[in-house]
């Protein structure tokens, strides 16, 4: 889904925790094309944090966004890209029971080929294992724009 500026992730495992594909570039530079998230199902949610919610207009959708604040009719979104489309600045707020999760950690996948010796294993493990963090100004920058 290039250039659309929407994240698509495909569930991979049932709750409580799963995995998910990010495509796409709207969380850039939170969460890369090709990252994959380990997600919680059914986490307790708050301003700042990212979740994987299903698209309140396309709803067989995933995508993933950073929760803003909490509006009548349910959760503002936003992209941590500012220039890519595709959150609530589109849709408008999404209904609680559209989000499904909260990200809880984010890595990219071992390159293809690449030689896999326990120092590029170890090299790849302390650079592509990550938490992801709340932002908790996020309800600033929202009422900054």
């Amino acid at each position: 889904m290039t250039g659309s500026g929407r994240e698509r992730v495909a569930e991979a495992s049932s709750p409580p925790f799963g995995i998910a594909e990010v495509t796409g570039i709207s969380m850039v530079p939170t969460l890369l094309h090709g990252d994959q998230l380990l997600v919680q199902y059914g986490a307790r949610l708050r301003p700042g944090v990212v979740a994987v919610l299903r698209h309140p207009l396309q709803q067989d959708l995933l995508i993933v966004k950073r929760l803003i604040e909490r509006r009548d009719g349910g959760w503002w979104v936003l992209g941590d890209n500012p220039d890519a489309e595709g959150d609530s600045r589109v849709f408008g707020a999404v209904p609680p029971d559209l989000v499904l999760g909260r990200v809880r950690a984010r890595y990219r996948p071992v390159t293809p080929g690449r030689q896999r010796s326990p120092a590029v294993m170890l090299s790849w493990l302390v650079s592509s294992v990550r938490p992801v963090w709340s932002d908790r100004s996020a309800s600033r920058r929202l009422r900054a724009r």
